[in-house]
């Protein structure tokens, strides 16, 4: 059954059903690192848009969005901005990035102030790679 099935806009999901629904130990990872980095707590939104439709969870630090993320089946998505800020940076460290990440940023057109990544979060080098484009977006503070 899909995500926007199982918790229609009535019915918000729990943190530990999200967590049983992506069944997937980088799920909590990718939450703790980015709790940890910006001592923040994700917040539940639905969204109705057709192309991610149902709840799904937010990040933002100072009144800035980090990150989207969308629950699936077995893994989850990451929308990540590159905005026009942080492109010069973005372009040195895509190189780095895992084959995956590299084709999603070229095949992304820059639109609506960036380039708006939605990236499938299935292992850990992409989980690295995404946090890695989250710090350009908005930089960590540093204890």
């Amino acid at each position: 059954m899909e995500w926007y099935e199982l918790y229609n806009k009535n019915n918000q999901p729990t943190s530990e059903q999200i967590s049983d629904f992506i069944n997937n130990s980088l799920w909590q990872k990718f939450n703790e690192q980015l709790q940890s980095l910006y001592q923040i707590q994700p917040k539940l939104s639905y969204s109705s848009c057709s192309m991610q439709a149902g709840w799904n969870v937010k990040y933002q630090k100072s009144g800035k969005s980090l990150c989207t993320l969308y629950p699936m089946s077995g893994f989850f998505i990451a929308l990540v901005v590159v905005g026009n800020n942080e492109m010069a940076e973005a372009e040195l460290l895509i190189p780095t990035c895992s084959t995956y990440v590299k084709s999603v940023f070229q095949s992304v057109v820059f639109s609506a102030g960036g380039k708006w990544l939605m990236l499938k979060i299935a292992d850990d080098k992409v989980l690295d790679d995404v946090i890695s484009l989250i710090k350009l977006r908005v930089k960590p503070k540093i204890k």
